[in-house]
């Protein structure tokens, strides 16, 4: 019964069940958006702009991703059957996603992800995805950012109200007609660096300025 629940959840009709259910349940919610004109400006005058956010949050801003399709944008997920089901739903938000991690296929969805990033200018990624430890930054976002010549623009959500799941990220669910914010930060742009200390210290400068946001 178990293996026929989980065939089914990874079939493309229940992918589509989520898409909309997803855009549904997020009709409820109330949003504010903050900062988010900076960021766009920035990619007007021609830089290329690569979001960052934590596993934790990510939920909330699906349904106002789909906004953002006009930017090409591109987005790494795992190989993984749960990676299927993100993928597909991001693939019907309008985003291009590039599979892999940093246990199976990462090097060839990091260099597609750099790849897009080169032609089309923007893309988003989590820094503490797939499987945490919960904030703390993994160190392809670095590569990604200066091979891309690209800004990280912190993203960050939060929810009036919510719940949150006894995950190792602590995953976070508004709670429906629940007011939501989704806040960008300031970009931070990476210097080339000839040892690996400054390759630690450049993660650990996002990490450092990301934590705050995390949500208890």
């Amino acid at each position: 019964m178990f293996k026929r629940l989980k065939f089914i959840i990874y079939t493309r009709p229940f992918i589509v069940f989520v898409y909309y259910f997803i855009r549904i349940y997020s009709m409820t919610l109330r949003f504010k958006i903050e900062n988010e004109n900076h960021w766009q400006e920035l990619r007007e005058q021609g830089n290329n702009v690569l979001l960052g956010a934590w596993h934790q949050q990510f939920f909330s801003a699906i349904f106002h991703f789909k906004t953002y399709t006009k930017f090409n944008p591109g987005l790494m997920i795992s190989q993984s059957k749960d990676g299927d089901l993100i993928s597909g739903v991001a693939n019907r938000s309008g985003w291009h996603t590039l599979r892999g991690s940093s246990t199976r296929g990462g090097k060839k969805a990091m260099d597609a992800m750099i790849d897009h990033l080169k032609t089309h200018g923007f893309g988003a990624h989590i820094l503490d995805g797939p499987t945490g430890p919960i904030g703390r930054v993994k160190p392809g976002i670095i590569k990604m950012a200066l091979e891309a010549d690209a800004v990280v623009v912190p993203l960050y959500t939060s929810a009036e109200n919510a719940w949150f799941f006894n995950s190792w990220d602590r995953f976070m669910l508004p709670k429906p007609f629940s007011r939501v914010s989704i806040t960008f930060g300031q970009e931070i742009r990476f210097e080339p660096f000839d040892q690996r200390d400054g390759f630690e210290n450049q993660r650990l400068l996002l990490e450092k300025t990301m934590r705050p946001g995390l949500l208890p």
